[in-house]
């Protein structure tokens, strides 16, 4: 029986694992960690985002700033609509989220993983944790594994290992071209009076531009202990991974905390003022922001919170406007949620087959996951490309 080698105990690896042919194959999967699983588990705050609700392959690689064009014939083969029916047949009921992020029905990511552990065991397949993995040697049709455990032999390896650098430089070692890895998803670090105290502070709906780069994106901004987080934050993040640590993650970004035209919300405070002459400002709600943001605004702008709203000079206004439409921040560094650390850069995307993610250069060699120069904004589409390259490698395994 031939022997499979999975390197890399995460979502990739035990998708393919769950989904290959165990009386065609001898399975075994290699961890580094004493846990498997490890980022399926912390993944949308412990209930798991395993995919997203976007059914068009066309529209779902759009959210994909790295590998949009490869990933487009493996999701035509494999999306998120057949994700949700492979865990449908096992039983998972997920459901669909507003923001389109789908989650177990359960809210507990212990469900997936219990399904991922459910369907190796009946398959015999053997899961070896605290087995790191050293270096892979290619001995004439097979491939020799070397790890801190003893040695392993394979006529097939699946490598879905993460990106971590000692797994880089593995592959690199077997002759693959890699891509500097720089950090994907990370949250800006900002030291600003407006931001003070406000931690826990969300807006559903903020834009957010970084001038320098040229670049804007929109969504719900959530303010931290250290600066700015939140979906508008992260997306940015994801699009302008490499141009930032080209900056060295000192830059200038822009807030608009309204999403609203200055020029609109100049009108909407006219119309309230007129309306309302005698309210404190205060205590005027005028736009849809907290009471203590709304105070925080007041305070940096030099306004006295209980001047009456008909006294309120046009410069004043100006000031409060500038604060809520077109702040601006100084970005002096990042944070990375460690546990769900996704990373832009890998093997080089031209090495790489598609059709089955197996390498260009290494015989009975797949590649798949994080590990590869592929990544995606907030919201599922990670998992998503490892459901899809796994789900891949497991069909042309079957097949031979």
């Amino acid at each position: 029986m031939k022997q499979i080698i999975i390197i890399g105990g995460g979502a990739a690896g035990f998708f393919c694992a769950s989904n290959l042919d165990e009386t065609q194959y001898k399975i075994t999967i290699l961890e580094q960690n004493s846990d498997v699983l490890q980022k399926v588990k912390v993944s949308g705050g412990g209930r798991c985002n395993v995919t997203h609700a976007c059914f068009d392959p066309r529209e779902l690689v759009q959210f994909y700033p790295r590998g949009n064009k490869e990933l487009l014939s493996v999701f035509t083969k494999f999306q998120p609509g057949d994700t949700m029916d492979w865990f449908d047949q096992r039983k998972v009921s997920l459901k669909i989220e507003n923001d389109n992020r789908i989650f177990p029905e359960s809210n507990s990511s212990q469900t997936i993983i219990n399904t991922f552990l459910n369907e190796v065991q009946q398959k015999n397949v053997e899961v070896k944790t605290k087995c790191a993995v050293k270096e892979i040697e290619k001995k004439d049709a097979q491939y020799l594994v070397k790890t801190n455990s003893g040695d392993f032999v394979a006529d097939y390896i699946i490598y879905t290992t993460g990106s971590s650098p000692k797994s880089l430089k593995i592959v690199k070692n077997l002759g693959h071209k890699i891509v500097n890895p720089v950090p994907s998803l990370f949250t800006f670090n900002i030291k600003d009076d407006v931001l003070n105290d406000m931690a826990g502070t969300s807006f559903e709906m903020a834009q957010t531009s970084i001038p320098k780069l040229k670049t804007e994106e929109s969504g719900p901004l959530l303010i931290t202990h250290w600066g700015l987080s939140g979906p508008a934050i992260l997306k940015i993040s994801a699009w302008e991974a490499i141009s930032l640590a080209q900056l060295k993650y000192h830059f200038e970004i822009e807030v608009n905390f309204i999403s609203m035209a200055i020029q609109d919300a100049e009108e909407n405070f006219q119309h309230f003022k007129q309306n309302n002459p005698k309210k404190t400002i205060g205590q005027s709600k005028i736009f849809d922001v907290t009471n203590r943001f709304w105070q925080k605004i007041l305070n940096v702008s030099k306004v006295d919170l209980n001047k009456q709203i008909a006294n309120i000079s046009g410069k004043e206004m100006q000031a409060i406007l500038e604060n809520l439409c077109r702040k601006k921040f100084q970005v002096t560094g990042k944070s990375t949620f460690k546990d769900e650390f996704v990373t832009a850069g890998g093997v080089d995307l031209k090495e790489i087959n598609f059709k089955n993610m197996s390498s260009k250069l290494l015989p009975n060699f797949y590649i798949a996951g994080e590990v590869l120069n592929i990544d995606a904004v907030t919201g599922g589409f990670n998992f998503q490309a490892c459901w899809s390259e796994a789900w891949l490698i497991a069909q042309d395994l079957n097949n031979l």
